[in-house]
């Protein structure tokens, strides 16, 4: 009997930089997606259909959230993409993990880079931690099935 995988226990890579400690522990991804548009054109000399014609794909945004850290490598690239404008994109592997800890599925983000950062609001009455979120843009992503 095929059971489905839990959404609570993967990992989030980004090649090239070297991660301090917990920088690369990551509590929620989401934005993995895929869409591909599509373009309409009234029928001719027939009023009532409308063809659809497919396009190019679409990738949504990666968003990353986690607790707010201090020394981060991941935080001084988004700083160094979004204050300084200097953009150095790079790849990054989300990857699916099963009970023990093996790779179920990846996929790989070509060309990722910080758009925006934010953090959660501030509220003494409400008893939580600070969690920064940092949102990607990203060319495309290729999934491996392992």
């Amino acid at each position: 009997m095929f059971t489905p995988p839990v959404g609570f226990h993967f990992k989030v890579e980004v090649l090239g930089l070297t991660p301090v400690a917990d920088d690369l522990r990551f509590v929620e991804v989401g934005g993995l997606a895929l869409e591909v548009a599509t373009e309409e054109m009234p029928e001719g000399g027939e009023n009532r259909f409308v063809q659809r014609y497919p396009g190019r794909a679409k990738y949504g945004d990666l968003v990353l959230k986690r607790g707010l850290l201090k020394g981060s490598e991941v935080w001084n690239w988004a700083r160094q993409c979004v204050e300084e404008l200097d953009v150095a994109p790079k790849d990054v592997d989300v990857t699916l993990l099963n009970e023990a800890h093996e790779p179920l599925m990846s996929w790989h983000l070509v060309g990722a880079y910080p758009v925006k950062w934010s953090v959660s609001d501030f509220n003494a009455t409400v008893n939580s931690v600070v969690v920064e979120t940092l949102t990607l843009a990203y060319r495309h992503f290729r999934i491996d099935r392992n």
